[in-house]
């Protein structure tokens, strides 16, 4: 199961997120699942560095299946934007596999 925790502020802009383990819906190679959330994940990071002047820090580690994500204050609205893409994309991936994604909002 891939675990998907998004950092939101008090405001609840998204600040960032943090996804570790496999979906394991098929072996490796073969996991659609794992692959729609690394697809978005990794092109969040991606188009937000490419976009966006926000500062961010990342962290990843692929035999885990780990990849954590933060913001430097202030988010911008580009980044923002962004930030609700990629939830709007695993709130879809959840809906349809819901044995192999949660996905969770934690206040920071």
């Amino acid at each position: 199961m891939t675990n998907i925790t998004i950092l939101r502020d008090k405001n609840d802009s998204y600040l960032g997120f943090s996804c570790n383990g496999h979906a394991g819906y098929a072996k490796a190679g073969e996991d659609i699942v794992c692959s729609a959330i690394s697809v978005l994940t990794i092109n969040t990071i991606n188009s937000i560095s490419s976009f966006t002047d926000a500062k961010f820090s990342m962290e990843s580690n692929e035999e885990n299946g780990e990849l954590n994500m933060l913001l430097e204050m202030p988010v911008g609205k580009d980044a923002e934007l962004l930030m609700k893409s990629l939830v709007l994309g695993l709130q879809g991936i959840q809906d349809n596999y819901k044995s192999y994604i949660t996905l969770n909002f934690k206040e920071v």
